[in-house]
């Protein structure tokens, strides 16, 4: 099967997330500036969903140059990929709804479902490029080749975990929660930085 299809729906899919993510912005309710920097810690979670999603928009579409075809069990790990991350908008909107009812910067019930959400996000990454190096010449492929040694993908999941235990404990640990959340922000910065591997394959392939 063409991959065309598969490349467009996950397209359409990330475009509908982040419409969503920026409707549940609510602007305050007074038209104040005061009131609008009262709000910074929404917009600084909205940015932070905003960057993560387009992260992995930015990573799809490098994984779909080496990729010729997909199968059924690419479709299925695609689609399980896509639920975790149309999951976004509901975990940015809750932690941003903590907020204004209890004027906390990250609330701990929020924070920790944030942190899950980002960590399935991360897990069902694997078998969808599993399951493309399958479908692509195996472990041998120009694809496999490319994705190898990926230690960000092996660090994120630690990170996460860290981070949702650091947010459940937050009724016993001091600032949990603000660290919590830097550390989501941590990984973002590592992925935020260009993964260079598929396009060094490319350019050495030409």
């Amino acid at each position: 099967m063409e991959k065309g299809r598969l490349e467009a729906f996950t397209d359409g899919v990330i475009a509908v997330v982040i419409t969503i993510m920026v409707l549940e912005l609510k602007p305050p309710h007074e038209a104040t500036w005061q009131s609008l920097l009262a709000d910074w810690p929404v917009f600084l979670s909205y940015v932070m969903s905003f960057i993560y999603v387009g992260i992995y928009w930015n990573n799809h579409h490098h994984l779909m140059h080496f990729v010729e075809r997909v199968n059924g069990k690419v479709m299925w790990a695609n689609l399980y990929f896509l639920f975790w991350l149309s999951l976004f908008p509901f975990t940015t909107a809750w932690l941003n709804e903590a907020h204004s009812e209890h004027e906390e910067f990250l609330a701990a019930g929020p924070a920790a479902l944030y942190g899950f959400v980002l960590l399935m996000t991360a897990l069902s990454w694997i078998p969808l490029t599993r399951f493309l190096i399958d479908c692509n010449g195996g472990s041998d492929s120009p694809l496999a080749r490319a994705l190898a040694s990926g230690w960000k993908e092996k660090v994120s999941p630690f990170i996460y975990l860290v981070a949702i235990v650091l947010a459940l404990s937050a009724s016993i640990v001091p600032y949990a929660t603000v660290v919590s959340g830097l550390m989501y922000a941590l990984v973002a910065a590592i992925w935020f930085i260009p993964d260079r591997r598929i396009e060094n394959h490319v350019m050495a392939s030409k």
